[in-house]
């Protein structure tokens, strides 16, 4: 992102280098009649494995009603036996993977394009203090049915707003 700086000077950012990461998983929900954009999300304070994405879809389920169809990029993490045994056993569930290097045509991409500039320019001192600025930068997301829509309207996809 752009920051300002003297004329001539590239500006720093210092960060302490460790090795604390966050990583994050997100849903974007369109309701069938596309009245209601819904934004779930979650973190671990490590990376996610199959067993993470099967624990995150079936929550989704306890939230959603009827078919869901799920729209996802080709990453190897989606397509991890755990996973793919457990939509083959949930009826309600279908999936359609974006094509390879695609990242344009995924709606979740712009959540994180949209979170991604709340968050610039900062340097958190830990993951505490990161985790609530993505806390704050999902909750802005989340109360804004104009920024979610955006999220669906930038995806190349063909999205009809009703």
């Amino acid at each position: 992102m752009r920051t300002w700086g003297p004329k001539g000077q590239t500006p720093l950012v210092w960060q302490w280098v460790t090795r604390d990461h966050l990583s994050t998983i997100t849903a974007l929900t369109v309701s069938p009649q596309r009245k209601r954009l819904r934004l779930y999300l979650q973190t671990l304070p490590r990376a996610f494995n199959g067993l993470d994405v099967r624990a995150f879809v079936r929550a989704l389920l306890r939230h959603l009603r009827g078919p869901v169809g799920l729209l996802w990029d080709r990453g190897t993490i989606h397509r991890r036996r755990e996973v793919q045994i457990f939509i083959l056993a949930h009826r309600r569930l279908h999936q359609e993977f974006f094509p390879a290097y695609a990242p344009e045509l995924n709606p979740a991409e712009h959540v994180w394009t949209q979170t991604d500039r709340r968050l610039a320019n900062s340097a958190p001192p830990d993951l505490e203090a990161l985790r609530g600025r993505l806390r704050n930068a999902i909750r802005r997301l989340r109360g804004s049915p104009r920024l979610l829509w955006s999220c669906i309207t930038a995806s190349e996809r063909p999205w009809k707003r009703r």
